[in-house]
Parts: structure tokens; sequence; C-alpha cells
């Protein structure tokens, strides 16, 4: 075969190749889609897997729609100022008629509660007026996407994204103190997500049907997944702890209360720093004793 042959042959080949190689540089050049971006979650599944939860599971859950990056609930946490909450409004008196409504319709459970733990209805009652509105506000976020977008703050460039993307222009606060808190917080949410992910998996529930608070508290009572499955009590018996049922939650606050200490001829400076137990406010703990006094004199047992 003489050069001329052989150089006809291999200009050919190349000519074959080329639609091939056109495509594939195409390829290369379009801009990435959603699904092929970066994936946030992606170290935290592996540390899911290695810490022992099953992979098929963690793999099926993270690649829902659903599930993203919460900046929007995580930002709110860290701008949030308790002194500017204005709890004067569940002294009103219609929140106080609200209340006093709703143990009339929950007082058997509550009754059941006093006799088995020593706390008082109206105690009850007014840690849930505080804390979801009887039950009518339990929170919008995914509690999935906002333990998990706390969780993954660990990694620098998710909070240098996160700073300089969401934060950096809507708080006085500074950028070091921001990444202190979020390192605190990512180490606190990978825990409460453990936790979570092992209660829905105890009791049968659907990780995705479950919302709560920007912190990732959850249910009628307000608990974090580490106080459900410490806490957290079958109320109404039916074999599953569901905090987003009124039965189970009183029971669970009950029991919360008297594992820390809560009993009959309980002090009110005793009763205060049981509370500080359950939501580390002074604004918090004065409110729910006050409105238990006034739902103690208004429907006296």
């Amino acid at each position: 075969m003489n050069f001329t042959s052989l150089f006809r042959r291999n200009t050919w080949k190349r000519l074959l190749l080329l639609p091939a190689i056109v495509v594939m540089c195409s390829f290369m050049l379009e801009p990435l889609t959603h699904s092929e971006t970066i994936d946030p979650f992606a170290a935290l599944k592996t540390r899911l897997i290695k810490d022992g939860f099953d992979r098929l599971p963690i793999r099926s859950f993270y690649s829902r729609p659903e599930v993203g990056f919460d900046k929007e609930g995580v930002s709110a946490y860290f701008l949030h100022c308790e002194e500017t909450l204005d709890y004067s409004q569940f002294l009103t008196r219609s929140s106080i008629d609200r209340a006093i409504d709703y143990l009339g319709q929950h007082q058997g459970v509550l009754k059941q509660a006093r006799s088995v733990y020593g706390v008082e209805e109206e105690v009850i009652g007014a840690i849930i007026l505080v804390e979801s509105r009887l039950g009518t506000s339990i929170g919008k976020r995914l509690v999935l996407n906002t333990l998990s977008t706390f969780a993954v703050l660990d990694d620098k460039d998710s909070r240098d994204s996160l700073w300089h993307s969401y934060l950096k222009d809507k708080t006085d606060r500074s950028k070091r103190q921001f990444d202190s808190w979020a390192s605190r917080k990512s180490t606190w949410a990978y825990n409460e997500l453990k936790a979570y992910l092992k209660y829905v998996k105890a009791e049968g529930l659907d990780p995705f049907s479950m919302r709560g608070s920007y912190a990732g508290a959850l249910g009628i009572a307000q608990f974090m997944p580490s106080s459900v499955l410490e806490f957290a009590r079958d109320g109404n018996r039916d074999g599953r702890i569901d905090l987003r049922d009124h039965d189970d939650a009183i029971e669970s606050i009950a029991n919360y209360l008297n594992r820390h200490g809560w009993g009959p001829t309980l002090s009110r400076d005793k009763a205060f720093r049981i509370l500080l137990r359950y939501n580390d406010s002074k604004y918090y703990a004065e409110t729910i004793l006050k409105v238990a006094e006034r739902l103690a004199k208004l429907c006296p047992r």
C-alpha cells in the first residue's frame, strides 16, 4: 500500500469520527442542568451511611425534588432575635379564651397527664398555645431540609456561599460570628438529623410529611427530634408516636416536664427554671407562667 492510499483511508476514518466528536464537544460546552449541578448533600449522605444508615433509603431521600438547601430557613434562625418577639399576644383575652376552649376539648387526656405526671392542665395548655398556637401553626419547612442544611454548614464553601449570597447585607454581625455560629449549629443539627431519621423509621412515618420551624422543631409540642426519642409518648395508645396528634403531644409535654423535675407544690422559681429547659428564653418561661396563672383563675378545677 502506497502513501497516498494510506492517507485517503485515514482521512475517511477521521471523517467518520467527526460527527461523534462534534456531538461530544457540544455536550461538554452546554451549561449544566439542575440535576447535574453540585450536590450540596453529597458529603452528608456519605457520612450518614458511614454512621450506619442504610445506603438505599439515604440516597433515595436526597434524590427527591423537594429536598434542597434551605438558605431562607438557616438565615431566619441566624437573624432571630428573642427580644423582638411579641409574647404579649398570648396574654390577650382572645388567646386566653382559645386556650380555655382547648382545655375543655382535651380535658380527658389533660387530667390523665396531671394524674400520671403531676403537670397541671393549664401549664400544658399554655405551652401548646405559645409553641404552636394550639396546634394550628406547627411550621411550614421540611424538617429533613432544615436539619440537612444546618448539618452541611461544617463545610467552609457552604458557609461562604450562604454568607455572601444571602446574609452579608442583612445583619450587623460579622462573618467571623456567623462562621462560629454555623460551625456549632452544624454539629448540633447532624445529631438532630440522625435522631429524626431514627424517629420516622421507628414510627413508620413519611420523612417528607414532617414540617416544622426553621430550627427543625416539629409537631404540636415543637420538640426537637432528640427530645422526641427521649421524652415523647403515645398519648392516644394507637401504637405510634406522632406529635401532630394532640393526645401524643399533651402526654409528651407532661413527661418532658416531669422528667426535668416538675411535680405538685412546685415553687414558681423552680417552675421557671424547668421551663427554661423547654425553651432557653426568660421571656418564654415568664409568658408560660403568666398564661397558666390566668387559665387557672378563669377555669379552676
